[in-house]
């Protein structure tokens, strides 16, 4: 993630832009006739990676998001442990104990001291984050115990607020003081709660612990996760970014991999294995990470979604640190642990550990980024050689793997790049900036592939769409698609970021969607349906197209599949605009159209702008269609 003004510094490196009319250049409803050419033979090879998506831990998207994980600061990691989102319930007194560790790992426990006289359940409760969403479902509960117990532990799920009760449930639990022990047990939700101002309480009985103390840690709550997975992605948002149709992830994001400081990167063999041994970090985002969403986690979420992996390895590049030369050695053999933790047979030293971990086949890896934006905080000087020193590496033992340079800025990479190196640019603009970059890949060598592996529409006026999509920026983004799929010869892949956030822990937007403990809080910004109606449309073959007049303010770009052609418009100007599109030997299809007024968009469970689709038929089954382009409208017309 970076700093809007960046943008023109990198792209200027490799991208030779050509004018782009803005709708100043271009009024009044005018008609324009396309003619498309649907003989594939004579388009470009369209890439089936464009549309993918890419993943960073910031705005709580993984834990307190996708994850599935409800419970906050569950194992009071970070470098400053405190009680946030933990209470007390009853006569009791609560603390983090940093000298009763649960493990190695997780270096601290909740202490829950009982004065002499209790009697009755006492304990605490977990308030999540922002609250507990609680539905009508099975949840899976686990936790921690040391201290002299044996007896009843009650588990329930209760309004804050409200104070309703939603689940009450019990188990029995022979608990010492001479160790953690686990305790693992799941109870039915019979109903579900009207808002997410919900925690989770745990209670035992004060009388049996008169005038001493309990110790619980690593809680965790888990609604139904995603395909089932242990330790896995919350269904519905889950299902939420399923739906946008990504083809692939980059992972474990942008930033949040470089770190704070370099033991404070993210470490790959510390977010695998089970989560007692992991020990979370002090995140790039100014909250711990707890690593539960971990790189095995990430693995199965590329497979359960049938999307590519793109993954970014640590390259001695963080916010407070930089290694090169020599003291890189050591960061390369960790590189190449992992990549054999990932791809080595289960009876090599990592292999074994992967197959021990519950995956005894290798994952598929067929692209690996060697860093993150490395022209970007001191990075650029020293990052020729870290790059060669680790493609070297990578390269004489993963020949297949296709590498990726985390920049595009020619004097922070080696000259010339090794054949074949994708080349990974990242931008975020405004709407007229973006749709003047609309013809920046024409002019691209063809023998260099690219990777968008960050980019959006941003309005970081105060009055206008500051945190929220919005619909002309949404039209920009589709016309800035429209310059990728033209040319997806050369642009490989593309991910719109911010993927999500906890519309609670805002720290940047827009994002693609959001959500928050509320019960049908999942909200999609305009640009989520942009991205739905471009990557559920998509050819294999990018076909020409004549028309009478020149990009602007209609954009335009015709491809097509086996079976079906497919013409994506945007009319990124204020006034109505008339396409004509002749499709020879078709005659009937969909009409898709995202429209609204310029400044509107959907805001938190407030969802007003949404694609609206129509049965469309060729005049006379001559393969001429019409279609009405509002102001700012986008379209995708899918026809056979």
């Amino acid at each position: 993630m970076r700093s809007l003004t960046k943008a023109s510094v990198f792209l200027g490196a490799f991208v030779t832009r050509l004018s782009g009319r803005t709708p100043e250049e271009s009024h009044g409803n005018d008609e324009v006739f396309l003619s498309v050419n649907t003989d594939a033979r004579e388009g470009n090879v369209s890439s089936p990676l464009l549309y993918g998506a890419m993943f960073e831990e910031m705005d709580h998207s993984g834990d307190g998001g996708i994850h599935a994980q409800l419970l906050r600061n569950n194992g009071f990691q970070g470098s400053d442990p405190d009680l946030t989102a933990y209470k007390p319930i009853g006569d009791v007194d609560i603390s983090v104990d940093p000298l009763r560790p649960v493990s190695n790992a997780i270096n601290a426990s909740l202490q829950v001291t009982v004065p002499k006289d209790v009697t009755g359940f006492v304990g605490f409760a977990n308030t999540g984050y922002a609250g507990v969403p609680v539905t009508n479902a099975t949840y899976q509960n686990s936790f921690w115990m040391m201290g002299e117990y044996n007896g009843t532990v009650t588990v329930q799920l209760v309004g804050s607020s409200s104070g309703d009760v939603f689940v009450t449930y019990n188990l029995s639990v022979e608990s010492t003081e001479k160790e953690f022990r686990r305790f693992e047990t799941s109870f039915n939700s019979t109903r579900a709660a009207e808002d997410g101002d919900n925690e989770w309480r745990l209670l035992f009985d004060g009388a049996l612990v008169n005038g001493s103390f309990l110790n619980i840690g690593l809680v965790e709550l888990f609604p139904p996760t995603y395909k089932g997975r242990a330790n896995g992605l919350r269904d519905d948002v889950a299902k939420f970014l399923e739906a946008s149709k990504p083809t692939f992830l980059r992972i474990p994001g942008g930033n949040n991999i470089e770190g704070l400081s370099i033991p404070k990167r993210w470490i790959w063999n510390n977010t695998i294995g089970p989560t007692v041994d992991r020990p979370g970090r002090d995140g790039n985002w100014f909250y711990p990470n707890t690593d539960a969403l971990g790189l095995d986690e990430y693995m199965w979420w590329c497979e359960d979604m049938n999307m590519t992996a793109v993954l970014a390895v640590w390259d001695g590049k963080s916010y407070g640190g930089i290694v090169s030369g020599p003291d890189l050695e050591p960061y390369v053999d960790d590189i190449m642990n992992e990549l054999e933790y990932l791809l080595g047979p289960s009876n090599s030293t990592w292999g074994s550990l992967r197959a021990k971990n519950g995956r005894k086949d290798p994952w598929p890896l067929h692209y690996v980024e060697i860093g993150n934006e490395d022209d970007y905080t001191g990075g650029c000087p020293t990052y020729p050689d870290r790059f060669t020193q680790i493609y070297n590496a990578i390269n004489a033992t993963y020949p297949d793997i296709n590498i990726i340079v985390s920049t595009g800025v020619q004097n922070c990479i080696p000259s010339p790049l090794p054949p074949g190196v994708m080349i990974d640019l990242h931008y975020y603009q405004s709407p007229d900036p973006l749709v003047g970059l609309f013809n920046q890949f024409d002019n691209f060598p063809r023998d260099r592939p690219v990777i968008i592996g960050e980019w959006g529409c941003r309005n970081t006026t105060a009055e206008r769409g500051q945190f929220w999509s919005f619909v002309q920026g949404s039209c920009a983004e589709a016309v800035h698609m429209i310059g990728f799929e033209r040319n997806s010869d050369v642009v490989k892949m593309t991910a719109y970021a911010p993927l999500l956030q906890n519309f609670a822990f805002t720290q940047w937007s827009p994002t693609l969607f959001g959500f928050s403990s509320n019960p049908n809080s999942l909200t999609p910004s305009t640009s989520y349906f942009i991205q739905q109606m471009f990557a559920g449309n998509k050819g294999t073959s990018v076909l020409p197209v004549n028309s009478t007049k020149d990009f602007g303010p209609v954009y335009w770009v015709a491809s097509r599949n086996e079976t079906t052609i497919h013409l994506k418009l945007a009319n990124y100007g204020a006034d109505n605009q008339t396409v004509i599109a002749n499709i020879p030997d078709t005659r009937s299809g969909t009409l898709e159209m995202l429209a609204g007024s310029q400044f509107a968009g959907n805001k938190p469970g407030d969802i007003k702008i949404v694609p609206k689709r129509e049965r469309i038929v060729s005049k006379g089954n001559s393969g001429n269609y019409t279609v009405e382009m509002p102001a700012w409208g986008v379209a995708v017309l899918a026809v056979v």
